[in-house]
């Protein structure tokens, strides 16, 4: 049996994208159990309206969940564990540069070439590299050391399963294209103590998560995933990468779409099995 889970942001209202995984990750728990996760670290953004809203609407679909849900913003000193242990492994480094220091230092004229484009943005070109965790000041935020992860772990490809996306077939990424075409992703923003990709992993295992369902715009951040589930003995669990949801014009839909949002459907009278057929629920 499976165990997934719905890892929504309460930062505004859910849309029709939304509703599509937290029913597609019900479906697939089913016989098994569907769980519910806050996903809150970013405080600055998150609202308690919007967590009330999130579960008043999940409900309205017909969902359930068993309780205490959880929120990650009570998870510090998990995140913060993992970060110690990836830290006495010599694996990560503090880093100063701003978002304007990374595009300065891809587009000075030496690096003679166009910046590649990672699951978080244009890859880092390790301007910090040389620093130390002594070195740790209250404005950097923490990078994993990719190529000395995969020296570490004595890995030339990583892979994971999913079931959606050529099921059967192990999904396999070469230590070299992860180091040049991912790099050395934030596993701790400034003032958050972790970031989504170690919050996630550590969650994961925490809940027991075995099938983690999301978009196929999340692909490309699972080798993050495997790799941290690696580094710090984690099981990996399946993957059931779904379709997105779009508009009429082909775009995904987002939080600041809110003609879309689930409230209104519903203050228009809609039903909620009326979204499940629009669905295909």
């Amino acid at each position: 049996m499976n165990r997934t889970r719905f890892a929504p942001s309460p930062t505004g209202p859910l849309h029709l994208g939304h509703a599509f995984a937290a029913l597609t990750a019900a479906k697939l728990a089913d016989p098994g159990e569907f769980l519910l996760r806050i996903e809150d670290i970013d405080q600055s953004r998150c609202r308690p309206e919007y967590e009330a809203l999130i579960v008043e609407d999940l409900h309205w679909l017909g969902l359930d969940w068993p309780q205490p849900v959880m929120r990650q913003s009570e998870r510090l000193s998990a995140y913060q564990a993992a970060l110690d242990r990836l830290a006495a492994l010599g694996l990560i480094y503090p880093c100063r540069c701003r978002r304007a220091d990374i595009r300065a230092a891809l587009s000075a004229p030496q690096e003679g070439a166009e910046p590649v484009i990672g699951p978080d943005g244009p890859v880092y070109p390790g301007t910090c590299r040389h620093r130390n965790m002594a070195e740790m000041g209250p404005d950097d935020a923490i990078r994993l050391n990719a190529a000395r992860a995969f020296d570490y772990l004595d890995l030339e490809e990583i892979a994971f399963l999913d079931e959606n996306i050529a099921p059967g077939l192990p999904h396999r990424l070469a230590a070299q294209d992860f180091i040049s075409g991912v790099g050395d992703v934030v596993l701790a923003r400034r003032g958050m103590g972790t970031s989504y990709h170690l919050a996630v992993v550590v969650d994961d295992a925490a809940q027991g998560i075995t099938l983690v369902t999301r978009g196929k715009d999340l692909l490309d951040s699972t080798w993050i995933h495997v790799l941290l589930q690696k580094l710090l003995e984690l099981p990996t669990p399946r993957y059931h990468h779904h379709r997105l949801i779009r508009d009429e014009h082909g775009k995904r839909l987002a939080k600041r779409d809110d003609a879309r949002a689930l409230k209104l459907y519903r203050d228009d009278g809609v039903s909620a099995a009326e979204i499940r057929q629009l669905l295909g629920f």
